[in-house]
Order: structure tokens, then sequence, then C-alpha cells
């Protein structure tokens, strides 16, 4: 099998607000920085991030909340691996953010829900086991 070094160089969100969106992913990775940013056409734009991965946050013109619950097409949640997804829940939690689900603790996995302030949800996955297979072992 011909494997590929692939990964999720960025996401593009567009929010309501840079600056509670930027509070949002700092307060769950702190080593995330503005990259870059600009204003086009009267839009602002930043990319945050670190020197791999990044997300690039574009303010709407029209201010609007998103109603997310999975029965609806697009994006439901991007996930992140985490070291440890306590240290994550703490600071977001610390920060007045809420869960959206209860921690799930898995036999290889524990995850946790968070959403920000535009009802964006993320997951942060924290992998207690190296093998793949493990990884990949979903109960029926």
């Amino acid at each position: 099998m011909n494997t590929q070094n692939i990964y999720l160089e960025h996401a593009n969100i567009t929010v309501n607000n840079l600056d509670t969106a930027v509070d949002f992913f700092q307060a769950a990775f702190p080593d995330f920085q503005i990259r870059g940013g600009g204003d086009t056409n009267g839009r602002k734009w930043i990319h945050l991030g670190n020197d791999i991965t990044y997300i690039a946050l574009n303010e709407t013109l029209v201010q609007k909340m998103n109603v997310k619950d999975y029965t609806q097409p697009g994006i439901n949640h991007l996930g992140f691996v985490v070291e440890d997804v306590n240290v994550i829940a703490e600071r977001l939690l610390a920060a007045g953010y809420q869960r959206d689900y209860p921690k799930q603790e898995e036999n290889y996995r524990i995850r946790d829900y968070f959403a920000d302030a535009d009802g964006n949800e993320y997951e942060f996955v924290q992998y207690l086991s190296d093998s793949i297979d493990e990884r990949n072992f979903y109960d029926a």
C-alpha cells in the first residue's frame, strides 16, 4: 500500500467576531499565534496557529448565530488530537466555555467536545495507545 504523509494544514471558518474566535483557540492552544491577516473588501481575516497548522478565520459582514444539530449538511465539528484532554478542558472551562457533550472515555481514547462563541463545535481527542489497531477500534 502506498501511503503519503497527509495532514490537515488548515481549516477556514467564518465567525461573527475575530477577537472572540481567537480567544477560544488561544484558550485551547496557548501556542497559537496570529501568523498573518488583513482586510479583503471590508472583511477582516487572520491566520491563527503554530508553525505546522492554523485556522483561517474570516469575520462575517452579516452577524448570525450558527445552529448545529448534525441533521443539516455541513461540517459538524473539527477534531484535534491532543496530548492531554484534561488540560485543554481545564483551560476552556476556566475561560468560560462549556462542554457540548459529556467527556467520553473509551478503551483507547478520551474525547471532549466544546463550542466556540459562534456555536462551532470542536472535538479534542487523546489517544491512550500508540497502536493503530487500538486507535481505530470502535465498539459496535
